[in-house]
């Protein structure tokens, strides 16, 4: 054969293989009646994940700090189609709280199929000024109660073959100036869950592990960000950033592979127990700055 020919015969190959492996088979009724537990509901990435369960009427447990914010989400939720729903206010700087709202989700809705980890603690952008108990702290909200949740919601979730969902960030994987403790919190989340995903593979258990890194999105935190290091305005991003980055995730959790979409302005990829080692897709990095 001809070396045209063989150019010919391997992108003929390629592109087979990449619309296989793209084709979005993603079916929302298998979202109706799901049992879902988001955290971090009240605003940003997880209130815009609450809505989308609603619409594809899934049973709804919220949770946040702020009681009032989470009333307004459940009662959207409702309208939008939510079979249930139920809040619970958590502060998840407390030890405590992680199993406390478990139990609670568990106990409204008769178990999990689906838990959201999306919650985040205040992030400081300045440069390191040793403020150790700040990183404990935020290491405590970012990755400790990660950790007690997923292990209290491990038992349900492997008896109901269900999904949990851990929402991440590039500053997970990609060291950045004036986020010293929020990039470690972000980075310690990527190896615990992405090695949990191993052993759980290893062990035959069904749940699956989905690790969602996200880019610059259109939140308050990322836009004190921007106005910190780049003093540029809200308006220079688009709004649709949040919904396009909660779309992606929930189509990435329920595919059970990795969904990488064309352009998601920061929402970079989401790796499932479907796929052993988790990867950035570098074409999307730009997205982050």
């Amino acid at each position: 054969m001809k070396p045209i020919g063989k150019v010919i015969c391997a992108t003929g190959v390629v592109a087979g293989l990449i619309a296989f492996f793209w084709k979005d088979d993603f079916n929302p009724e298998s979202l109706s009646g799901a049992r879902v537990l988001v955290t971090g509901a009240s605003a940003g990435i997880g209130e815009q994940i609450a809505y989308h369960y609603a619409r594809f009427g899934a049973e709804i447990v919220l949770t946040a700090r702020r009681e009032a914010v989470l009333q307004k989400v459940m009662e959207k939720c409702l309208t939008l189609g939510a079979k249930k729903i139920f809040y619970i206010p958590a502060d998840m700087s407390s030890p405590s709280e992680p199993e406390k709202v478990i139990q609670f989700a568990v106990q409204k809705l008769g178990g999990l199929d689906y838990l959201v980890l999306n919650h985040i603690g205040t992030n400081r952008f300045q440069e390191w000024t040793g403020d150790v108990d700040y990183t404990r702290w935020l290491l405590q909200v970012n990755f400790l109660s990660y950790v007690a949740l997923a292990t209290a919601a491990l038992p349900t979730l492997e008896k109901n073959r269900g999904a949990l969902v851990v929402v991440s960030s590039l500053t997970g994987r990609m060291p950045t100036p004036f986020t010293t403790s929020y990039s470690a919190t972000k980075f310690a989340l990527d190896g615990f869950f992405s090695s949990l995903r191993h052993e759980l593979i290893m062990q035959k258990r069904d749940v699956s592990v989905t690790l969602c890194i996200l880019g610059l999105i259109d939140t308050d935190s990322a836009l004190e960000y921007t106005r910190y290091v780049f003093v540029c305005r809200k308006t220079s991003l688009l709004e649709s950033m949040q919904k396009n980055a909660q779309q992606l995730c929930l189509r990435g959790v329920c595919l059970g592979r990795e969904q990488l979409p064309g352009h998601t302005a920061g929402a970079v990829h989401c790796g499932t127990g479907a796929e052993p080692v988790g990867s950035v897709c570098p074409a999307q990095t730009p997205d982050w700055l």
